[in-house]
């Protein structure tokens, strides 16, 4: 497939990683931030850009250690990801876009659209910084399932066992390998999305093997426990109106959900003071791959 609007390819360096960025539209336009899920990348968003009606200008990293961005773990700068990173270089690509954008536009409140993990980033991040989120789209962001302090010393222990034995990426021959890995897993996704996202999810070693953008250390779980109740204590300080979008059925909430029920467990977004909630059939985790223009609707309406 051809896109139907080409980005312009930026990097930005912040705490000394250097963060790959994909920017489309004109720098005078209404900003949207989007961030891209785990083990994805910002070209991820491409369908989605192609589906926007209006005049945007679209801003999409690589979160560090993903596509193009610096990967300081795989450098031995650090024994793992910290959720926590995310945050601050979303605090400081702000400040950088809002430092060259026109001087009309600066000091504005910005609209973060975030893709699972990315949509956890961003509905932390509008908790943190509220003055500065004007809107916030979650694309199945759910959190993680609630977790006890009795499973601390086992998740320390399998924290020491992947520092000690790192964790690896399959290797794939062609691109259409990476393709049809990516089919196997979204079913809906057609070959010719497939073969546009295999392009930039991977890319040749000097074996002539293709190797996903990946850091392998994303496989590693941290020592840390996910605690609902500072999540949740965030998200009561988002002021920005959040709409939370996720796909009928969604297979991913009900493997977090685990054994507590749906309905019980999506209490825990009473913590936001203005959330609303919209369900897209034919579609799965990824439905900004599945339902491009449906999502790119949701967004324009929500943020106009």
């Amino acid at each position: 497939m051809t896109p139907l609007k080409s980005p312009v390819s930026e990097f930005v360096t912040t705490r000394g990683t250097r963060l790959h960025v994909r920017r489309w539209g004109s720098p005078g336009a209404p900003m949207l931030f989007m961030l891209h899920g785990w083990m994805d990348i910002s070209a991820s968003f491409q369908f989605v850009v192609d589906a926007l009606a209006g005049d945007w200008q679209v801003i999409a990293p690589d979160a560090r250690g993903f596509g193009l961005s610096d990967w300081p773990v795989a450098r031995g700068l650090s024994g793992h990801y910290w959720f926590q990173d995310y945050l601050a270089d979303l605090d400081a690509l702000l400040d950088h876009y809002d430092n060259i954008a026109p001087a009309s536009l600066r000091g504005e409140p910005v609209n973060l659209i975030g893709h699972s993990m990315g949509a956890n980033v961003v509905c932390l991040y509008a908790g943190v910084r509220p003055e500065r989120v004007r809107r916030v789209v979650d694309l199945e962001g759910f959190g993680m399932a609630a977790t006890k302090a009795e499973r601390s010393p086992a998740r320390l222990g399998q924290w020491l066992d992947d520092v000690r034995s790192p964790p690896t990426l399959n290797t794939y021959a062609t691109l259409d390998d990476v393709a049809q890995r990516l089919i196997r897993t979204n079913s809906r996704l057609p070959l010719a999305k497939a073969r546009f996202l295999a392009q930039h999810w991977a890319e040749s070693d000097d074996t002539g093997r293709f190797h996903l953008l990946a850091d392998p250390a994303h496989k590693m779980r941290g020592p840390l426990l996910y605690r609902l109740d500072e999540v949740m204590a965030v998200w009561s300080k988002v002021r920005a109106k959040v709409l939370h979008v996720e796909a009928l059925a969604s297979p991913t909430l009900a493997m977090i959900a685990g054994d507590v029920p749906i309905d019980e467990f999506k209490q825990r977004f009473k913590a936001f003071t203005d959330w609303r909630e919209e369900i897209i059939d034919h579609a799965g985790h990824m439905l900004h791959h599945d339902q491009p223009e449906r999502v790119a609707r949701l967004i324009e309406t929500f943020c106009t």
